[in-house]
Parts: C-alpha cells; sequence; structure tokens
C-alpha cells in the first residue's frame, strides 16, 4: 500500500481513492437539507446560559434537520464525554450534527509550522469522528508580512492536501470557507482546492463574505461547495450591509446539482432567540420549494 509521511505519521492512500473529487455538474438533482449554525447563539454559549444540547431540542423545536456546531465553546477537559454525550442526545433527537467549524491558519511559511497546522486539523479530524460529523470549516488565514499571495495559496494547498489524506481515513471532509485574508475572493479560493488536489478537500461556501460581486463569486464555488452557511446580509468593501438575496442564492445552489445543507449562521443584532426561529421558518421554505430530491 501507498504511504505518504505527514506530521501525522505514515499514512495509507486507501486503494482506489481519487486524487480529485468531480465537481458537482449543473443539471444533477440537487438535495437541501437546513442546520443552525452553533456560532449564531455565540453569546449565549459563551456565558454558559446556553449549552450545545439546548441547540439540538431548538433543532426540534424549528424543524431543521442539523446542527453546524462551531467548537470554540467546546470544554477543555472531559472533551470524550461532552462528544459522546451530545452525540447521544443528538441521535435520540433525530438531529444531524453533519459539521463543526474551526480557527485555523494555514497561511504558513516555515515547514514546521505547516506540519503542526497539519496536526491541528487532524486533531479535529478526531474529534469530528468522535462526535459523527463528516465535515469541518476550515480558515485560510492572512498572507503573513513579506510573503506573497502566491506563495500563501501554496501554503494553504499544501495543508489541506496532507491533511485531507488523515481525512479520508476517517470519512471527514475539509471545508475551505471564503473568510477574507487568503480567501477573500473566489479565484484564489478555487486555485488552493484545485492545486490540494484531494477528494476530501472542498469549500464551505459562507453567502456573506464575499466583498464584491457575491452573487457571481458564490456561483463560481458553488461546483466544489461541500457545505455552506447563510447570513441574512451581505456587506460590500466599504462595511455596508444590504439585505441577502436568499432566493436567488437557494436558486442557484439548485442549479447547481448542491447537495447538502444550508446552515444559519446569524451574526445580526437583533435578540438571536426571536430572529433565528423567524430566518430558519424561511430557509426551510427555500430549502422544500428547490430540493427535488
Amino acid at each position: 500500500m501507498v504511504t505518504r509521511r505527514t506530521a501525522l505519521g505514515c499514512i495509507p492512500l486507501l486503494p482506489g481513492l481519487a486524487r480529485a473529487g468531480s465537481p458537482k455538474l449543473p443539471g444533477s438533482t440537487p438535495r437541501l437539507k437546513t442546520a443552525i449554525c452553533a456560532y449564531s447563539f455565540r453569546v449565549a454559549l459563551g456565558a454558559g446560559s446556553l449549552t450545545y444540547e439546548d441547540l439540538v431540542d431548538m433543532a426540534v423545536e424549528n424543524d431543521v434537520d442539523g446542527i453546524d456546531a462551531t467548537v470554540y465553546w467546546f470544554p477543555r477537559s472531559n472533551l470524550d464525554s461532552f462528544l459522546y454525550s451530545l452525540r447521544r442526545k443528538a441521535y435520540l433527537a433525530a438531529v444531524e450534527l453533519p459539521s463543526i467549524a474551526i480557527r485555523s491558519n494555514l497561511c504558513r511559511s516555515q515547514e514546521r509550522e505547516r506540519d503542526v497546522e497539519t496536526a491541528w486539523l487532524g486533531h479535529w479530524v478526531d474529534v469530528a469522528h468522535k462526535l459523527g460529523a463528516s465535515h469541518i470549516r476550515v480558515f485560510g488565514g492572512n498572507v503573513p508580512d513579506g510573503s506573497t499571495e502566491d506563495e500563501a495559496a501554496g501554503w494553504v494547498a499544501e495543508i489541506l492536501k496532507r491533511a485531507g489524506d488523515y481525512a479520508a481515513r476517517h470519512g471527514v471532509v475539509l471545508g475551505l470557507e471564503n473568510h477574507g485574508g487568503i480567501t477573500s475572493r473566489a479565484e484564489r479560493i478555487l486555485q488552493i482546492v484545485k492545486t490540494a488536489d484531494h477528494p476530501n478537500v472542498g469549500i464551505n461556501l459562507d453567502t456573506g463574505n464575499f466583498r464584491s460581486d457575491p452573487y457571481d463569486q458564490i456561483e463560481m464555488c458553488l461546483p466544489y461547495a461541500v457545505n455552506s452557511q447563510f447570513k441574512v446580509h451581505i456587506r460590500d468593501e466599504d462595511g455596508n450591509h444590504s439585505p441577502s438575496d436568499w432566493d436567488r442564492i437557494v436558486a442557484m445552489f439548485a442549479s447547481a446539482g448542491y447537495r447538502g445543507y444550508m446552515a444559519l449562521e446569524y451574526e445580526d443584532r437583533p435578540d438571536p432567540f426571536t430572529a433565528v426561529p423567524q430566518h430558519l421558518a424561511r430557509l426551510r421554505t427555500l430549502a422544500k420549494r428547490y430540493s427535488t430530491a
């Protein structure tokens, strides 16, 4: 069996594992599912007045399919016990846990730093596997001073490719998010994902993070989207907000044959406990309207 040496040791490349996943083709039958991003309740989670298990109950109450579990408020001790308890709670409630979202910075100029980032992603692959999640949202990071964007894009692709090998062994997919920095533009994100050239590496498509030509850039990324997060507003380069045209976006998702989750990531000022159910109802309606699978 062929192996690749990484910061995680010698990882076997499974026989028959393709080096690049085929992009989704227009005309494919879409399958659209809904989810709540834990980040929508960041204040309450940070204060301890809301738990991840409470989010499971909220998913049931709002008739959504799953939870996109931002890991920022996972406990630092007894993590396995927390993960297994949450997984059991979600299963008994018929709520899916498809994705976790982590912090990362893959723009690392030094080989040792890239080894560390690869191991960091590997740690979260293990966490996702224990939770039963099959996707991890990953940040690319910012181009270091003194480096070019082309150089940084190469480092990001290298880490994703190496971590993708480990993720593949656990059935986990890494989704690089359009989150500013090296991932500010669709063209660059697509270059990174194509350079990584791995079936377990794709795009976590955030509908609110592009600062110019947002709808065109969303459409460019859709063939490689493995997860998505829906924002209520879009922002331009001057920071001005305007309502996001969800109907237009979901129609594009359907046209691209997207099969996956549309997770509400609420970042606006009104109380999320009031606003989130209203936005979830709208997202559910659109998912049903455009999903034909």
